[in-house]
């Protein structure tokens, strides 16, 4: 019998140029944090082969450091006032003009062949998404030792719970078909730092264009430098409670799917795909006193924003 990831929808993707002369933008969001803009901004001049252009989308009201800095290494500034990492990433890709649009976060440092391997998947068609491994600093790992790439779509058993719990790798080394994404909005602006649930645009935009019939590779030789943040797992697993719930009512199609993976993941059921880490993480093992709060608070964290903004 068929697994119910298996019986979705094949839905053919709009006829996209073939040409493997790809254009790319690479867009960095970024806040009141200069020096880490700079060091970002450093190891994109040395990248073999450069990006066609480089926007600076600043997520604040202005910043004269950051516009120099900016510019300083012949980036396009852009102001979003806004705050929302998502709402920042929306603006960049609205202003892109090539064919690729490539995304890193300014405490990012790529490999100077990392925008190579991001780009090569693309020459197929299909191909609406990349994404690279991100190493901490203190990784060992080498880029040459780096396993194969791996490609998804929506013929892959289990494919939905890969894009949407992190199989398939983070925005902070990613890159979009542009032609792929349609117009409007790619990024749901309720979802990602700065919003209200602070998890998870990525994943979104994954599901939503592997359901569309699109495929997305990922490459772990594309590989980012990005140090590990400090976490808060009451408010991690508060944003976690609501998108979940933001999955089983939005994705319907899939909420076997989803009820099948959370139920494994409270058992302690080993993954069946790779992500790093592969265990089921802090908020899974936390106390039930976390997660009944988690729970309550992510109900009505997802309700209050059930309505994607603008619409």
């Amino acid at each position: 019998m068929n697994s119910p990831a298996s019986r979705s929808v094949q839905l053919i993707p709009p006829l996209l140029r073939k040409d493997t002369d790809l254009t790319a933008t690479i867009i960095i969001c970024t806040r009141n944090r200069v020096a880490l803009l700079r060091k970002c901004l450093e190891a994109l001049e040395v990248l073999e082969p450069p990006a066609d252009e480089i926007l600076v989308v600043d997520n604040s009201t202005g910043d004269t450091e950051t516009e120099l800095t900016a510019r300083e290494f012949g980036a396009h500034y852009i102001v979003e006032p806004t705050p929302g990492l998502s709402r920042a990433r929306n603006r960049g890709f609205a202003e892109s003009s090539t064919d690729i649009v490539a995304y890193l976060d300014d405490d990012a440092v790529p490999d100077k062949s990392w925008l190579r391997f991001i780009l090569d998947p693309f020459k197929d068609a299909r191909v609406a998404v990349v994404s690279g491994d991100t190493l901490c600093p203190e990784s060992t790992s080498s880029i040459v030792d780096r396993a194969q790439p791996r490609t998804i779509s929506n013929q892959v058993p289990l494919w939905f719970e890969m894009a949407t719990f992190g199989g398939l790798g983070f925005g902070t080394n990613m890159a979009l078909r542009k032609s792929a994404c349609g117009a409007g909005k790619i990024f749901d602006e309720r979802l990602g730092r700065g919003a209200p649930l602070r998890i998870a645009e990525e994943s979104h935009v994954f599901a939503s264009l592997l359901e569309r019939g699109f495929s997305v590779v990922h490459v772990p030789a594309a590989v980012v430098i990005h140090p590990e943040k400090p976490r808060d797992v009451e408010i991690e697993a508060t944003s976690s409670m609501a998108y979940w719930l933001l999955l089983f009512f939005e994705f319907p199609r899939h909420r076997f799917d989803l009820l099948r993976f959370l139920f494994s993941r409270l058992m302690g059921k080993p993954l069946s795909w790779t992500r790093d880490p592969q265990g089921p993480g802090e908020i899974v093992s936390s106390s039930w006193r976390l997660h009944l709060k988690a729970g309550l608070n992510g109900a009505l964290l997802y309700f209050r924003n059930r309505r994607v903004s603008g619409s």
